[in-house]
């Protein structure tokens, strides 16, 4: 037999030496880390990172929950798929962005800043302070903690210390549904609305634009899980449409609280699938007296055009 040549054997050392393609690697959160420093610790973007792992780039991680490390292919190609062209390919075709870090911010997240308290920002949002710990899933005479997570009401003036730089820590309240790992896929999800009277691709395309179906997730506005509960919804969920309580660790069950949700926006909506969205991320009540904010339509146009790709 003749012996290779060395331009043939030179090719299969790089062949071998080479990473593969899916080399993503598992990263548990400790203590302290968020998305910014693990993806710079990778030599990473926030970006690319949180894309890979279906997250928003402002997305908090929580301690002891898994992050994947992408390899350059699989970040770059999850960079792809969200319409952003990777450095070095100027003039590349993207697909369209149908991804959750296209998605607009939560509306009404605030960090909260020393010496905040639950009243004073209750009144300089002008709601009842029992409302807005309600919504937060936190008792209204609770302490809030520098970083702590929580929503504002939408359309609601800054608070006076918005101007002041947020905090890096970020401390979400202990309230259900509870941020845990796992995910669902997009039938799965699919299955579990159509169960509970929403359509199927749209609760599918709700899922992915707000959390890229995982669990683990909790927004800047403190809402949580693969459908992005607030605490306050889950709880007026469990109480009126629910027909059994539902568990507040399960991936499974924060779709069925979403999509139960969903489901009477839709009736609230006489079944105007746009409107119904709206009313998701911004609030029915809130869409009728100011009409859809901007980031409103952004979202409901996300929504829409993903749900097309789910079937709808």
């Amino acid at each position: 037999m003749r012996p290779l040549p060395v331009s043939v054997l030179a090719a299969a050392v790089a062949l071998l030496a080479a990473p593969a393609a899916n080399a993503h690697v598992a990263h548990t959160v400790v203590p302290g880390e968020s998305l910014w420093s693990i993806a710079a610790q990778s030599n990473m973007t926030t970006r690319t990172v949180a894309l890979f792992n279906g997250l928003r780039e402002d997305s908090h991680v929580l301690s002891g929950t898994t992050i994947k490390i992408p390899s350059i292919p699989e970040g770059q190609a999850a960079l792809r798929a969200a319409g952003i062209v990777p450095a070095g390919t100027a003039g590349a075709k993207v697909a369209a962005p149908a991804s959750s870090a296209g998605a607009p911010r939560p509306l009404g997240a605030y960090v909260v800043r020393a010496g905040d308290t639950l009243s004073g920002l209750a009144a300089q949002t002008g709601v009842p302070t029992a409302q807005m710990a309600y919504m937060n899933g936190v008792r209204p005479t609770a302490h809030l903690l520098t970083g702590t997570v929580i929503k504002l009401p939408t359309g609601a003036p800054a608070p006076a210390k918005a101007a002041v730089p947020a905090p890096a820590t970020r401390v979400v309240p202990a309230a259900d549904p509870v941020p845990t790992s796992g995910r669902l896929g997009a039938e799965q999800i699919k299955a579990l609305a159509a169960q509970h009277g929403a359509p199927a691709s749209l609760a599918a395309a709700i899922a992915w634009q707000e959390s890229g179906f995982n669990n683990a997730m909790v927004s800047s506005a403190n809402a949580r899980g693969i459908m992005q509960v607030m605490p306050g919804t889950w709880d007026w969920v469990n109480k009126n449409l629910a027909s059994k309580p539902l568990d507040p660790q399960s991936p499974s069950d924060n779709v069925r609280a979403g999509s139960l949700y969903l489901a009477q926006l839709l009736r609230q909506t006489g079944g105007d699938k746009r409107l119904a969205a709206a009313g998701y991320y911004q609030g029915l009540s809130s869409v009728r007296a100011r009409g859809m904010f901007d980031d409103t339509k952004q979202y409901v146009d996300n929504v829409m055009a993903l749900s097309a790709r789910y079937g709808g």
